[in-house]
């Protein structure tokens, strides 16, 4: 078994992801996340909204609504270009983007397939059997209202940017920033993907933290490079192995319709080198646009020069919730021989663990329970706790082990007498006694962030 279906194994057996639908045979592509999942989701989006709003003076937040006037995706340019080039087999009726490997070397933007009777199908081995190549559209369409006529037709958002560029005014209006200044959003956004896949990598639905970052446009290159050290540094603050971590400068031919440079944040996963986060120069194609479709000024007057009015151009750090836990629970995972067995264990930095701190009585009877949820429910005000009294303490140690908790409180008989616990490190396995009077500051001190 290799590293991912091991990762895949863990996340289910112990609950950070499940299969979504999973009691009706499932459906492709979709997950679910269970208790331990949904915390370190939590911790993800709350650790970055900290620091890339909350601790600066010059960002503001937003929640923009996923179903948008479909004319805002006319403007941006998602109507027209917002679509994969799209292959199948004509004997297995499998799907594939032109674009992807096996096919790219054979796939050329402008002239189709060259030698196509020369692919085979990964799915069924034929060659020679692949349809003309289409467009298909990523975006999901619904309706609103009780018919399905065309007018009522919206899409479902494919990108959380544009409910920011479409609130531009309204942001500079009540907020009175002045450049260079940012608007974050956390939300859900949908891709029709062709071939989504490689377990919470790729799925139709995924959560997105995006900043559009709006700056003088001569003063673009100083903020670009501010904001791809600050993705690096975020990075290492999190947990992430950073040998894993990549930088791509992507070349010109590759860029998007609104990009005038990209960084690819790339990260390699058990299924190889893949994009994690990107870094994008919009210039100032997002306002432009929307100014033009829907008549409204989307500028910004100088404080200092009221008769000089100029439209913004972006930058745009765009990182994605469910790509980051996935390269998080990569970087975290270690199996090591320990007295001649395999521990499993997910090494977290703390403040991005499921859980801080396990709390076990020893036994479940002569008074250690009673002790011990009181030492619980006195370490809950100040971390996120799990109480846990089931089994012998050393596969207790190995379930916290392997949901990555950094420390385990142990309630003794002495605790009893004592007034103390031992405390076990999770990445040393080491145990040392402390005091209940000095528990909350010595684990405040092993875990800094928290």
């Amino acid at each position: 078994m290799d590293q991912m279906e091991k990762l895949v194994s863990l996340c289910k057996r112990r609950g950070f992801v499940f299969p979504g639908s999973d009691i009706y045979g499932g459906l492709a592509n979709s997950w679910d996340y269970g208790p331990l999942g949904a915390q370190m989701k939590m911790n993800i989006k709350s650790d970055w909204w900290k620091r890339a709003v909350e601790m600066r003076d010059d960002m503001v937040g937003l929640d923009g609504a996923i179903l948008m006037n479909p004319k805002v995706w006319e403007a941006s340019g998602h109507v027209a270009t917002f679509n994969d080039p799209l292959t199948e087999c004509k004997h297995c009726h499998r799907r594939y983007r032109a674009d992807e490997s096996p096919f790219a070397e054979h796939w050329n933007e402008k002239t189709g397939f060259e030698s196509a009777e020369a692919l085979q199908c990964p799915s069924c081995g034929k060659s020679g059997v692949f349809a003309d190549v289409s467009r298909f559209n990523l975006m999901f369409q619904t309706h609103i209202g009780s018919t399905s006529e065309s007018g009522s037709q919206v899409y479902l958002r494919p990108e959380t940017a544009q409910a920011i560029f479409v609130n531009f005014k309204n942001i500079l209006n009540t907020s009175r920033k002045k450049l260079p200044f940012g608007i974050a959003q956390i939300g859900k956004a949908f891709r029709n993907e062709i071939t989504p896949g490689n377990f919470i990598f790729r799925t139709l639905e995924f959560e997105q933290m995006e900043v559009e970052y709006f700056v003088e446009p001569n003063d673009w290159e100083q903020q670009f490079e501010a904001w791809n050290e600050w993705m690096g540094a975020w990075a290492e603050h999190i947990g992430l192995d950073m040998s894993r971590l990549h930088r791509l400068e992507v070349p010109a031919e590759e860029l998007a319709h609104y990009s005038k440079r990209t960084v690819d944040f790339e990260f390699d996963f058990p299924f190889g080198k893949k994009e994690l986060w990107g870094l994008a120069y919009r210039q100032d194609f997002d306002l432009h646009n929307h100014t033009e479709h829907s008549g409204e000024k989307l500028e910004y007057s100088d404080p200092d020069d009221n008769k000089r009015k100029i439209v913004p151009h972006v930058i745009e750090p765009s990182m994605g919730v469910d790509r980051t836990l996935l390269s998080l629970l990569v970087s975290a995972f270690r199996e090591e021989e320990v007295d001649g067995d395999v521990r499993t264990v997910m090494k977290f930095v703390p403040h991005m663990a499921p859980y801080h701190v396990a709390v076990l009585p020893l036994m479940k009877k002569d008074g250690l329970s009673e002790k011990a949820r009181e030492i619980f429910e006195y370490l809950q005000a100040s971390f996120r706790c799990e109480y846990d009294e089931s089994g012998s303490v050393g596969k207790r140690y190995r379930r916290q082990d392997e949901i990555g908790t950094p420390y385990c409180v142990t309630v003794d008989y002495d605790s009893l007498s004592d007034e103390s616990v031992t405390v076990r490190d999770r990445d040393s396995m080491q145990q040392e006694r402390i005091s209940l009077t000095n528990l909350l500051d010595h684990l405040r001190k092993c875990m800094p962030y928290v």
